[in-house]
Parts: C-alpha cells; structure tokens; sequence
C-alpha cells in the first residue's frame, strides 16, 4: 500500500534551520563512529563467559575505537543483547550498540532456534521420537528457580521439535520455539515423559530472528575489525557490525515523511498524512477505531524513505486512511 505524504507537512527545510537535524544518514551512508553509535553484531557467543560480561567487552572495544576516531562526539553507554544466554550456553547472541538499545524489545517479536543435547537417564523408549514429537505445540512452563522472571506457569510455543540423531543415551535435539522458552525445562520434560527422565547436556543457540548462524561472528572478528578500521581499513569492521535497521527487518514496516519523522524525534506518534507506505501491514490486526495502542496491536517500524529507522510503535490506525492516528510510540530511535 503507497500513498503520498500530505503537502501540508512542514516544509524540510525550515526546520532544519531550528536546529541540528535529529535523522540520521542513511544504513550505507553512515561513518564508522555512526555505525558504532547504531549498530547490531550477531556475536557467536563462546562457553565461559556471561552475556553481561561479554557485552561489557564489546561496549569497551567500541568506546576505545570511538575515543581514537572521534575524540570530541559521544561514546556509547552501553549495549544490549537479545536474550540472555548461560555462561556454559553457546551460539547466537545479536548486540545492539548506543542508541540502538532502545529497540532491544524487537527480539521478542521473533522465534528462536537451538541445538540440544538430551542426556537421557536410561535407554530411550521405543516410542521416543514419537514422545519427543507431542511437545511440538503450545507447552506449559514455570520458569526455573534460578531464573531472573518471576516463577509463574505460563505457555510457550514450540513450533519445530526435531529428533536429529540418537546414540545411546544421548539424542541430538533441534528446537524452534517462541521467546522466552527454558530449553532446560523442556529437556527435563521429555525426560520425564519417556519416563527414563532427563536433562540438557550441550546447547547452542542457531538462530533469533532475524539473525541466525550463518553471519555469526566471534568477538575476535569485532576486536579486529576495529583496529583495522583505527588504521584506515574499514571493511572487515563493516562486515562485523551492521547498521541497527538489520535488526528490524522481520517487522513490518511504515515509511514515514521526513517532515513526520522530524515530529517523532520530539515525541509525537505517527499521523496518517505523513505515512508514505507500508509493507507487511495488516490494519485488520490492530485494535478497533478506539484502540490505544495496547499489546494486542502490531509492532511495526518506521523508516524514512532512505532506510533510516525512526521509531517502534504500534499500529493503530489504517496507513491508507487521509486523517488520523495511525502508529502510537513505544521507543522513538533518532
């Protein structure tokens, strides 16, 4: 769906005279300390450390490049990641750098992909396959004791559960489910269903969307990048840390006039006139005409036409109509 912005929007240029313009360049057209300031790295998160701990390694490596290559701008406060992983836990761990942490909750959008070790406590079934298989539905949980969430029953999706291989007392498990699913309960589950019981031996994460284990890089390829790109070499850096709008690919998208985007930076929503298109937008999946931007609707982005992310919001409002609200904020990002 496309439509044209309203020629009443404030004129571009006359608020770029207010003052220093709040957008950003465009993904491909961004420096090196502004891709920094907005980035994503799919971190292939080794055993040892804690997700804290090595995103506090990334964030001192990126303030040191910042500090050497734009002395006088900003360093970032910090970074986030999608999803904590065990210190033992390997694999998939998507960073967000500087502003970009303000749209760490689009994480939760997506489904996340492991790779299991079950370590059965005796000879598996005969049935086993088939036991493993009735959990690839809608489960219930209740958060182990160690977890950081509060330990209430709740349910989890799983939407693939595949048996890849079984030797002995060990089955090679993997499992595409919703977020926020403990891969350890589950394995603790199917142990107790085949009746042996069990528990998870070897985890690697292999995907969260829109990140998977295909682009994964160690955190020596960040550390590299970075001193390359210290010494005029920026392509390795490039390849490592990619624009933050990488990270909201698997939401939809509304593209917003300049001129509205300009309006979100001060905190206003997202009018109808400013909405320029929208892509994998179902109006029909908000709330009704009264709706206030509840949980229940849609989260989508905003982009300006260039690419540039504006705000996560949620749709409230059809992006084909002349007048009125259509996306209400939850995190304004320029």
């Amino acid at each position: 769906m496309t439509r044209h912005a309203d020629d009443t929007d404030s004129d571009d240029d006359s608020e770029s005279d207010r003052g220093e313009d709040p957008l950003r360049a465009p993904p491909d057209q961004r420096s090196v300390p502004e891709l920094l300031r907005f980035g994503v790295v799919n971190v292939d998160k080794p055993a040892g450390p804690s997700s804290h701990q090595l995103s506090a390694w990334v964030r001192d490596a990126i303030n040191e490049t910042l500090a050497a290559l734009d002395p006088d701008g900003p360093r970032i406060d910090g970074v986030a990641h999608a999803g904590t992983l065990d210190p033992k836990v390997t694999g998939c761990l998507p960073t967000l750098t500087g502003d970009a942490t303000r749209a760490a909750q689009v994480f939760l959008e997506g489904s996340k992909e492991y790779v299991s070790v079950l370590e059965l406590h005796g000879s598996p079934p005969a049935d086993f396959r088939d036991v493993v298989a009735e959990f690839e539905a809608e489960i219930y949980q209740k958060p182990p004791r160690k977890s950081a969430v509060t330990r209430r029953l709740r349910t989890r999706t799983i939407h693939d559960l595949d048996v890849l291989a079984v030797d002995d007392r060990q089955a090679l498990l993997r499992i595409r489910c919703e977020s926020g699913t403990y891969i350890r309960k589950l394995c603790h589950d199917i142990g107790l269903a085949t009746g042996v019981g069990a528990h998870m031996g070897h985890l690697r994460r292999t995907a969260t969307d829109p990140f998977d284990d295909g682009d994964l890089h160690p955190l020596q390829d960040l550390v590299d990048g970075l001193a390359w790109a210290e010494a005029g070499d920026e392509e390795l850096l490039r390849e490592v840390v990619r624009p933050a709008e990488d990270a909201l690919v698997h939401l939809p998208s509304v593209t917003i006039a300049p001129s509205a985007a300009r309006n979100v930076a001060t905190g206003a929503p997202v009018y109808a006139p400013g909405v320029i298109e929208a892509d994998g937008v179902d109006a029909d999946e908000g709330p009704d005409e009264n709706g206030d931007g509840s949980d229940d609707a849609p989260l989508v982005a905003c982009h300006t036409p260039d690419g540039s992310a504006v705000c996560l919001g949620r749709l409230v409002g059809d992006p084909d109509a002349e007048s009125g609200l259509v996306v209400s904020l939850e995190r304004v990002l320029v």
